[in-house]
């Protein structure tokens, strides 16, 4: 009887054991990858190389938008969660925290290149020519009162030649991205925060008083001059040519790649090309991002070869095949430097952040 008892323990205890191993051994067979949709065609284009040229599965990839993309990435460690998320906005010390409170300890952080944000419109009619003062008082919810220091009024504007004489008759109406973006988070600092900076009242407010500066700059109008289209680019170039009189915001990348139906505005005397945003005189221009979860990556399949493939001069270098979808290139030594994060997984630190 004893004997039978205990073989019966045994047994159940192999039974539970292997249930567990199984568990544990049941990981996903592909790379899940969220984030911004304007590194979403970079990330997707190395993926499809990434599954022509190794014997693992083509990682699955979502555009969620930066924003989104931080909010899956952060939940947690597990494969019921992201591996990848990418931005086009640097992580903030307040995400990378959360990450840290959910159990995601180490991440891993890899620029991946340049990216300009164009203010694009139709080909069917003329080229815009904008000041950041322009889309500062084309854009904002509350713009400052003609002649007067210190004082805000409901933005008055209806055309573009309300608001400076030599831009056309054309009524304001701009399709951009929703706050979960990365390009908006990047579009309103460097063109909204460039423009309000022409006022010197507004410009001092970064220093006296950084919550009303940010109030200001940030928060654009809410009366269908700035029409939110979601994450998907492609929905923006194709409402552009349906509405050849509006403009849209999106990452140059998109409008690379549609120079056949869409024309970038000039910003501040400077058209957006993959010359001028390479050299930095174009002044809407951000880097973009890539984060790994470190923990991730001895256990889903093909990580260490798709992040390889990624930060290869193949893919990202000078002649590399992302330059033919829009990405600018960093310069050869910072190229090296992030291979060689992404070679030892140097995790990031909020120190990093400051």
């Amino acid at each position: 009887m004893k004997k039978l008892i205990v073989t019966s323990i045994a047994f159940v205890y192999v039974v539970i054991l292997g249930i567990s191993q199984a568990r544990a051994g049941a990981a996903r067979d592909y790379i899940s990858i969220v984030g911004s949709s304007t590194v979403y065609p970079f990330a997707t284009v190395v993926a499809e190389n990434f599954g022509k040229k190794t014997r693992f599965k083509t990682p699955k990839i979502e555009s969620t938008g930066s924003g989104g993309g931080h909010k899956l990435f952060s939940a947690g460690i597990g494969v019921e969660h992201p591996d990848i998320t990418n931005s086009s906005a640097r992580i903030t010390r307040s995400q990378l925290e959360k990450d840290f409170k959910n159990g995601v300890k180490e991440v891993v952080e890899v620029k991946i290149g340049y990216d300009g944000i164009v203010v694009a419109n139709s080909r069917q009619t003329l080229v815009f020519r904008l000041a950041r003062k322009d889309l500062f008082l084309g854009l904002a919810k509350q713009v400052p009162v003609t002649g007067d220091k210190g004082a805000l009024q409901p933005n008055p504007y209806k055309t573009w030649k309300q608001v400076n004489p030599s831009l056309p008759d054309a009524k304001i109406e701009v399709f951009g991205p929703p706050p979960t973006s990365g390009t908006r988070d990047a579009f309103v600092e460097l063109a909204m925060e460039g423009g309000a900076n022409a006022f010197a009242w507004i410009a001092k407010l970064k220093k006296t008083d950084k919550k009303r500066y940010k109030v200001i700059c940030h928060t654009l109008r809410e009366d269908g001059a700035f029409i939110e289209a979601g994450e998907n680019d492609n929905l923006i170039v194709d409402k552009l040519n349906k509405s050849p009189e509006a403009l849209g915001i999106f990452g140059f990348s998109f409008l690379d790649q549609n120079t056949d139906k869409i024309q970038g505005s000039f910003i501040d005397g400077v058209q957006p090309t993959f010359e001028a945003i390479s050299a930095g005189s174009y002044p809407v221009s951000r880097p973009l991002y890539f984060y790994i979860k470190k923990a991730h990556v001895n256990t889903i399949p093909g990580m260490r070869e798709y992040l390889a493939e990624f930060t290869s001069e193949t893919a990202w270098g000078d002649e590399g095949y992302l330059t033919t979808k829009g990405l600018i290139p960093m310069p050869a030594e910072e190229r090296q430097h992030y291979r060689k994060v992404v070679e030892e997984l140097t995790p990031l630190t909020l120190e990093d952040l400051n």
